[in-house]
């Protein structure tokens, strides 16, 4: 039997009245007490034009590797849509010079051409199938959430164009994750027969990751390659366990991994009684609100700032806020542990978004705490290694 990891996601959310600067501070901070209380990985989350302050993730990394000492550091995803191969396997390859075996390289297929909400005009892609809520070992999984209930795309297209030079069509996904593959590895050769060599890059003790939030092509892609995958819950929780399965199904063994290697991510908010809890978790409707109306995160209110939500805005977050885990350390602890059994995942990823950053240090130090003393295990046979 082996422990199941818990480990971190960040965004560097900023709160209302505060500033990137002052985020990005604080992220560092986090990381450095996250490595005292045991967690297994830090990922950074990239996000481009709102209110968090992690858009440049592998810069952002960097920092958090030079801050900490062992914890296993990564992106969680670099959106290589917006980046080229080379570019990304140089970033990873100057960081891991200098801190060798601790950098997670974790890719998502946001920017490229079958993107979230469709073609580069923004075209809507085909909705989910329609299905109730079902609720397994006490886990919520909701309807699949349709992106085009999003009306308002014009931010979306907008952000896209900024991102990429005029002109510039981003590779299909599983080419772009080859080439990475081959800068890594030293087998990247051109479509002219060219040999090219990253340097930094080439042969850097980098692990390369797949994410993805539904059973589609990331989830069979890093199945079949036997890559690590990590599914999106905190985002998409109507279609991670689908996702995860679907990876799990297209599994192949690899030099890798010989065992599929799944992680599952959650929204949590721990307060020291349930109370305090639920009220620290107060702004978060209205932040994912700001997401899902297509403007983006906004700064992150002060629970006594927030206004009760409208009826229509419920509807748009319900999903969101039904699969939040808030409450006391045990209570938390228990629900991360029960959607690691009915997703049958490896390890849990919580990400923690609060408008005090002392309190999302209490969470992330109370929830550690219950971790521990739940013990969490995995039967050896079916734990894997990433």
């Amino acid at each position: 039997m082996v422990s199941i990891p818990l480990s971190i996601l960040d965004l560097a959310p900023i709160s209302a009245g505060s500033s990137a600067a002052q985020a990005l501070r604080d992220t560092v901070d986090l990381a450095r007490q996250a490595e005292q209380w045991g967690y297994h990985r830090y990922w950074l989350a990239e996000h481009h034009f709102v209110r968090v302050a992690s858009s440049s993730s592998v810069t952002l990394l960097g920092l958090v590797a030079a801050a900490t000492e062992r914890i296993r550091v990564g992106t969680a995803a670099v959106q290589v849509g917006h980046h080229t191969s080379a570019s990304v396997v140089e970033a990873f390859g100057t960081i891991d010079a200098l801190y060798p075996d601790r950098l997670d390289l974790g890719i998502g297929r946001s920017g490229h051409r079958r993107a979230q909400f469709g073609s580069e005009a923004g075209r809507p892609s085909k909705p989910p199938v329609p299905r109730g809520t079902e609720v397994r070992d006490g886990i919520v999984v909701p309807p699949p959430f349709d992106p085009g209930r999003i009306t308002d795309r014009s931010r979306f297209v907008a952000a896209l164009q900024a991102l990429q030079l005029p002109g510039a069509q981003p590779l299909d996904f599983p080419e772009q994750v080859e080439q990475i593959r081959g800068l890594l590895d030293g087998s990247f050769v051109t479509g002219d027969g060219v040999e090219l060599h990253a340097v930094p890059g080439e042969g850097a003790q980098v692990r390369l990751w797949i994410f993805g939030s539904s059973a589609g092509e990331s989830a069979e892609l890093a199945g079949r390659l036997g890559l690590p995958f990590a599914a999106a819950y905190h985002v998409a929780p109507g279609t991670a366990l689908d996702a995860i399965a679907a990876y799990r199904a297209a599994f192949r063994p690899s030099a890798v991994l010989a065992e599929p290697y799944a992680v599952i991510s959650a929204d949590v908010l721990v307060g020291p009684d349930a109370e305090t809890a639920e009220y620290r978790a107060r702004g978060y409707g209205h932040w994912v609100h700001g997401i899902r109306t297509g403007a983006g995160a906004t700064d992150y209110l002060a629970p006594d700032a927030v206004p009760e939500l409208t009826e229509e805005q419920k509807r748009l977050v319900d999903d969101r806020l039904a699969t939040r885990f808030v409450g006391t350390p045990g209570d938390v602890a228990a629900r991360l542990a029960a959607l690691r059994r009915v997703s049958n995942a490896n390890e849990v990823l919580a990400t923690t978004i609060a408008f005090d950053h002392r309190h999302r240090l209490e969470s992330h130090r109370l929830l550690a705490e219950a971790w521990a003393a739940r013990g969490e295990q995995l039967d050896t046979a079916q734990s894997g290694a990433a």
